[in-house]
């Protein structure tokens, strides 16, 4: 196993200063600015200087395949937009122009939520090139999402697009019972049109215990999802999207649950929690993040202080549970990183926070990818993969 992952540089273009220009003129309200995105995705290909198309180059293509018999999943690229980027399903395709060739969308829960009422609920925090949120799981419901997402799925596997649905327990409830039934409720409806199905046990930022803090519910919510894919006549991937910030221990017991109740893959990781800030190499303060932090703590962090972290915890995983795929989220900002990963036997990445610190960021690491994997002998990313099987 090849571990020299380094968290790559890159070099900051006129492009990435405008974009930098575009954030101080929103620093007033970031969460205009954070949603603005998908306005630049509609119309990058219209705009002369945005360079903005579906790459339909067969080059970084990559199909993922499970054991269990899974639907495979075809990824135009193994770059992955995270969720939260598009919590509506909306648009789904015009995300290809920017570079992705894969989607989570959501996350959605059983029903509308407006979200966490303060405001602001995000911040660009410069130096760090990283993103605090603390939106509080807003959404339009599974219901809309996964309607939404059905309508476009053909369109979005034409743009070579892989299409993911996020599903989060609903928060208010209190009966742990009535919380079982919100999430597999969720569950059965996105499992009906998603192509994958990732389960986020991890959000930091709705004021409510994470999910993957309480063994005892991990193993009655997975149990309840392993009897209904056993009872379809069709199976598809399912994704444990777990925290960043966990003991190792406790890792290796969430995933032992996990293998036991068939789940496919991890995405590792979600935002890092703000009241662990000081443990990731950042140079803003813990106090700085105000009014942010006037949120009770809810939020956490993304963007590039996590990279290294992430490595960390893949490395973990792939050492021990060769069996499970991963879905690495957490700090990737180069393609150089892309490649370091995938020798890890990561299956793709994810990513959302680059993209307000880097000018067509999914474009620009597709580039730097292709130019890892010709350093090294290959012509695409399947040659890559003829040659490096996984075991």
């Amino acid at each position: 196993m090849n571990n020299n992952c380094i968290n790559h540089e890159y070099y900051m273009r006129v492009s990435d200063r405008i974009l930098a220009l575009i954030r101080r003129i929103f620093h007033n309200n970031p969460e205009f600015r954070h949603d603005s995105f998908k306005h630049v995705a509609r119309f990058a290909p219209v705009i002369p200087f945005m360079g903005g198309r579906p790459d339909l180059s067969k080059t970084l293509n990559r199909v993922v395949t499970f054991a269990d018999g899974s639907n495979p999943l075809h990824f135009g690229a193994p770059i992955v937009l995270a969720a939260g980027a598009n919590k509506t399903a909306l648009r789904i395709c015009d995300f290809a122009n920017m570079g992705f060739g894969g989607i989570s969308v959501g996350t959605a829960t059983r029903h509308v939520r407006e979200g966490n009422t303060h405001r602001p609920r995000i911040g660009f925090i410069e130096k760090d090139r990283a993103i605090h949120n603390s939106m509080g799981l807003n959404n339009d419901g599974v219901e809309a999402v996964t309607r939404r997402t059905d309508a476009q799925i053909a369109a979005a596997h034409r743009a070579q697009m892989c299409v993911g649905i996020s599903v989060a327990e609903t928060p208010g409830l209190t009966d742990e019972n009535e919380k079982v039934k919100d999430i597999i409720e969720s569950f059965s409806i996105a499992y009906r049109v998603a192509d994958y199905i990732e389960i986020n046990v991890s959000c930091p930022n709705t004021g409510e215990n994470r999910l993957d803090l309480d063994m005892s519910f991990i193993d009655k919510i997975f149990s309840e999802i392993k009897k209904y894919r056993d009872a379809q006549s069709y199976r598809k991937a399912v994704y444990a999207k777990l925290s960043p910030d966990m003991a190792e221990a406790h890792t290796a017991t969430i995933m032992d649950a996990l293998v036991k109740a068939g789940v496919n893959g991890v995405v590792i990781g979600n935002t890092y929690p703000t009241k662990k800030l000081t443990d990731l190499p950042v140079h803003v303060k813990y106090n700085d993040l105000t009014p942010l932090r006037a949120d009770g703590d809810r939020g956490g962090m993304s963007g590039r202080p996590l990279y290294e972290n992430m490595v960390k915890n893949v490395k973990f995983i792939r050492e021990h549970y060769p069996q499970m795929s991963v879905m690495a989220c957490g700090g990737i900002d180069h393609g150089y990183k892309i490649y370091d990963l995938i020798k890890l036997g990561v299956d793709a990445v994810q990513c959302y926070s680059v993209v307000a610190f880097r000018w067509m960021a999914a474009h620009a690491m597709r580039k730097e990818l292709e130019e890892a994997l010709s350093k090294d002998g290959f012509r695409t990313l399947a040659d890559y993969d003829a040659k490096n099987p996984k075991g």
